[in-house]
């Protein structure tokens, strides 16, 4: 298959299950050398999961059929660009490679806040309107780290 076959394939999935109901207009194909491990959409409405978006599906279903965390060399083929929070799923599955079919204005000209996250990264921790981060009990929590730190681990 080529790359626009299996952009297409996103595509598809992605118009089934939006005129289900499950979700957004948002589907994803995670592909490996050449062979599609997963085609997922967006589930959100579905699931009643706000973390439900395709390309996380897709993740999710490629780490348990592949039987690993790690998704270095596998490709990931998405209708809109990815969110920040898809954007940081993919970047922890090591996928390198990510092709996209819509930008962030476009999802927010038809009611999507990727663009409002975007610019409340950019601003940090001022933003206290959208959401306060607040440190707490750093002696505790570090001890964790320490621990963890101290064991035979599986750095991810």
């Amino acid at each position: 298959m080529s790359d626009r076959n299996f952009m297409r394939t996103a595509a598809e999935q992605a118009r089934q299950t939006m005129r289900l109901g499950f979700g957004g207009p948002f589907g994803a194909v995670v592909v490996k050398d050449g062979r599609i491990i997963a085609v997922e959409s967006n589930s959100v409405l579905k699931d009643h999961d706000p973390t439900a978006h395709a390309e996380v599906n897709a993740i999710r279903k490629s780490g348990e059929v592949l039987g690993t965390h790690d998704l270095s060399g596998c490709e990931l083929y998405a209708t809109g660009y990815p969110c920040p929070m898809c954007l940081s799923a993919i970047i922890w599955a090591n996928i390198k490679t990510v092709y996209f079919g819509c930008v962030p204005v476009e999802a927010e000209a038809v009611g999507f806040r990727d663009d409002f996250i975007y610019r409340y990264i950019e601003k940090g921790r001022v933003d206290t309107d959208t959401l306060t981060l607040t440190q707490l009990d750093h002696a505790e929590c570090i001890s964790l780290y320490a621990e963890y730190a101290q064991t035979a681990k599986t750095v991810y």
